[in-house]
């Protein structure tokens, strides 16, 4: 080799050796639980686990429809990757909460989830999840300990925009002391802890206001003969049983009631476990004059009515079938948001989502502009701008009328 051309090949070799040095560092992740790294051709992966099969698969397969709505108003991508959105059947219960939680925490592409529907199942799979590293915001968790300070129940990652119910069991007893005027009642529940603390709320405040509970039974969620607890109710001789439980076992309480020797014209109210076309249906003309209380959807924001809805009709051909969907469209969003944030994007389109970071970004959420409401979030993780309404239900028709506040 001639001196000419090993001095040229020499200054090639290190011009490249300096140009290397000089251009940009590989990315580094300083992140205290890591990063989900997603490659240039790799969508970014939010799950769900949510209750879409069973007698309460209205909840979570309409809180679903929300959440791809928002996906929809995002062109389907994300720091122009597509957004990957699937999951699990959490069959709004601790074993399903188990088996869906478990499933999911294996996968470490899943950069955050919503879910689950229900609080049962949440207890279980939040534990899991939370080791993980996941993001996780439900759209219809109610249960007060979920977001008690220092509560075992209370996980690091863990943030939902459904309301607690210490708000729900308040305006409950409120509606039935104040409005019906009622001074005796009896509360149903069927050992979830949404039911569970949710009666408990109700009993606490309407005793506050003045009132008597009777009773405090409880059925099994599934269960089809419940005569048994509505003769012991009936003994007390209640003006309004409170039963916030799920459809299934609703369903039948409604029924079985107007049955009942002494319950035949007492108030029977629900909560938003039981705001589905499933317990119009069921019910019959039993339905008639039965109250459920939920999420006032006359004080969401106009573009409830002027863009999500028709979105949603177009979508899947009927109106929202539950009660949780457009927060569901606001968990989805409010991940999005975060994920835009705090993601760092190599030149060659690769992303590198800090775990941490992206949970930090979520609890320190401030007057976030949702469907719901103005959203800001607590260091335990509820976002919620929570207004509670009163729904009557009429034989053959649904919704279910507002009637307070």
């Amino acid at each position: 080799m001639s001196k000419r051309i090993f001095l040229l090949v020499s200054l090639v070799i290190i011009a490249t050796m300096v140009l290397t040095a000089c251009g940009p560092k590989a990315y580094e992740c300083t992140d205290s639980i890591g990063c989900v790294t997603v490659a240039p051709d790799e969508p970014v992966h939010i799950a769900y686990a949510m209750v879409i099969s069973g007698s309460d698969a209205t909840l979570g397969i309409d809180s679903r429809n929300g959440a791809e709505i928002a996906v929809d108003d995002h062109g389907g991508k994300v720091l122009d990757h597509a957004i990957k959105f699937d999951g699990e059947d959490e069959l709004c219960s601790a074993e399903g909460g188990q088996a869906a939680g478990t499933k999911l925490a294996a996968d470490p592409t899943i950069v955050a989830l919503i879910g689950t529907s229900c609080s049962s199942a949440a207890r279980v799979a939040m534990p899991l999840w939370s080791k993980a590293g996941f993001t996780v915001i439900s759209a219809s968790n109610t249960a007060p300990d979920l977001t008690l300070p220092g509560n075992e129940n209370n996980h690091p990652g863990y943030l939902r925009t459904a309301h607690s119910d210490i708000v729900q069991g308040a305006a409950a007893a409120q509606f039935a002391y104040e409005k019906l005027g009622v001074r005796k009642a009896a509360t149903i529940h069927d050992g979830s802890i949404y039911a569970e603390s949710l009666q408990q709320v109700f009993a606490d405040e309407f005793v506050k206001l003045g009132g008597t509970i009777t009773a405090q039974e409880s059925v099994d969620p599934q269960q089809t003969d419940v005569s048994g607890v509505l003769t012991s109710i009936a003994a007390g001789s209640p003006e309004f049983i409170y039963h916030p439980i799920f459809i299934a076992a609703g369903t039948q309480l409604i029924l079985q009631a107007r049955q009942t020797p002494g319950l035949e014209n007492v108030k029977q109210m629900g909560a938003d476990g039981m705001f589905s076309p499933d317990v119009m249906e069921g019910s019959g003309d039993a339905v008639e004059g039965v109250f459920v209380s939920s999420p006032d959807t006359s004080t969401f924001g106009p573009d409830y009515e002027a863009k999500f809805k028709p979105a949603y009709i177009a979508k899947f051909g009927s109106e929202p079938i539950s009660i949780f969907h457009a927060h569901a469209y606001d968990a989805m969003n409010m991940i999005l948001a975060c994920v835009e944030k705090v993601t760092v994007k190599d030149d060659d389109g690769t992303l590198h989502i800090p775990r941490q970071g992206l949970r930090d970004c979520m609890y320190s959420t401030k007057d976030f502009k949702g469907l719901t409401g103005n959203l800001t979030c607590s260091p335990t993780g509820d976002c919620a701008d929570p207004k509670i309404a009163v729904y009557e239900y009429h034989t053959g028709e649904y919704p279910p009328t507002k009637v307070w506040p």
